[in-house]
């Protein structure tokens, strides 16, 4: 009964040192936590655009997608790119698709870019017989160039000062696109501009129209060197309708582009992960993109690009994500993080947990020849028969004591050279004369 409870005391002693060293790795682990990033929301909010518009019909895209990696995307219909930018900015929208050229790092510091996503070509229409081959033409004619607030009336606004047209000479007519195109064809309106997608079926219909004409912007690389957001785009001859040559010749056009953004609070996983979903919905090309994979992209972005989408365009989708799902991905990549420290502590810990032990358990043992030696010079010191007497009780108390001793098996025999060294000493003194 003795043994197994010097055992379970040994063992007690084992499972104590290692329990401290379990600690240490827990205390590790809670340090290193506090630089980890949380767990990336499951809910996000997008400023889209209005009904009818291309906005909101890619915000409905990318909300399927989301939904597949369990992330719940709600859709907010706005009037366009200002309104959006505004609710970025007041913190009701935790992404917003904007048209290039809207907004300005400087007025917006909390936003960043996720990517540009197509081209929006500003579409330039006049009334027919009305021959427009500069910008400057333009001082007091009629003119319907987007509604205030709208991307459309920003971008038009800036050519018009590259031009060095003063707007209080402009006769500005404020219609709608679909009132402006009727008033177009009714000789009511001068100048239409517009700033949307070719796939528009309201462009549709005005670039079929011959009565109608598209304006040829011959300074398109003077407009794209001057202004980052703008890209110059050819609409090549017959594109619209090879049957009936529209449009009759190539048309260069300058187009901003569209863009996804986001605040600065979006988690870098999301960051990541809508990359991934724009680049599935904009990878195709189009009739004025013909190159895949040029969008999304990184260029005329007006704000800084995220540092998990800049990433992707450069390395692609993170090497987990090729393989598990999203969520499975985060939580995999996040416990990479914490498996740093455990490491760092665990490779120490088994080279020293083991020889602490191993001390711990020959201190019980040898601490006894410090005891051994000391009574030794001191019996030698003073031979005598009483001196002789109780240095033999001294010894005999000190062997009942290291008879309780509870070591493991493995220090057994240490234990009993201890006690041989005892009984020689004993013997050894018993055998002097004095």
């Amino acid at each position: 009964m003795g043994k197994v409870t010097r055992r379970t005391r040994s063992k007690k002693e084992l499972l104590r040192l290692y329990s401290y060293g379990f600690f240490v790795v827990l205390l590790g682990f809670a340090v290193t936590y506090q630089f980890i990033e949380p767990n990336p929301p499951a809910h996000l909010v997008i400023a889209a655009g209005s009904k009818g518009g291309a906005y909101l019909e890619y915000a409905e895209k990318y909300r399927k997608i989301l939904a597949r990696d369990g992330i719940t995307l709600k859709v907010l219909e706005t009037a366009g790119s200002e309104e959006n930018l505004s609710l970025l900015n007041h913190g009701k929208a935790d992404i917003a698709l904007v048209q290039s050229g809207v907004g300005q790092a400087a007025d917006y510091p909390e936003i960043i870019g996720i990517g540009s996503l197509y081209y929006e070509p500003l579409w330039v229409f006049t009334r027919p017989g009305f021959k427009l081959t500069k910008l400057s033409q333009l001082n007091r004619h009629r003119l319907a160039f987007g509604q205030k607030g709208s991307g459309t009336r920003q971008v038009v606004t800036q050519l018009f000062q590259d031009n060095g047209i003063d707007l209080k000479q402009l006769h500005e007519v404020s219609l709608t696109n679909q009132a402006a195109a009727a008033a177009l064809k009714e000789d009511r309106l001068d100048a239409l501009f517009t700033i949307t997608a070719i796939s528009s079926p309201g462009i549709q219909t005005l670039l079929q129209d011959k009565s109608i004409s598209l304006v040829n912007f011959t300074r398109a690389d003077a407009y794209t060197h001057r202004h980052n957001f703008l890209a110059k785009v050819t609409l090549p001859q017959g594109v619209i309708s090879l049957k009936n040559n529209i449009p009759a010749q190539d048309i260069t056009l300058v187009a901003p582009v569209a863009t996804l953004v986001a605040t600065t609070n979006l988690h870098p996983a999301l960051a990541g992960l809508l990359t991934q979903v724009i680049n599935k919905v904009h990878n195709h090309g189009s009739i004025l993109n013909r190159r895949q994979h040029q969008f999304p992209s990184a260029e005329h972005m007006d704000f800084p690009l995220s540092d998990d989408a800049r990433r992707f365009y450069r390395r692609g989708v993170p090497l987990l994500q090729r393989y598990l799902p999203f969520w499975a991905a985060i939580q995999l990549d996040r416990l990479k993080l914490m498996l740093l420290p455990l490491l760092a502590l665990l490779l120490p810990l088994f080279k020293i947990l083991p020889l602490t032990y191993r001390w711990r358990m020959r201190s019980r043992i040898y601490r006894w020849y410090d005891t051994l030696q000391v009574l030794d010079f001191e019996v030698r010191q003073s031979l005598s028969e009483k001196g002789v007497k109780n240095f033999i009780d001294r010894l005999d108390r000190i062997e009942d004591d290291v008879r309780q001793i509870s070591v493991p098996l493995a220090y057994a025999a240490e234990l009993y050279s201890l006690r041989q060294h005892i009984d020689l000493l004993r013997r050894q003194i018993r055998a002097m004369k004095f």
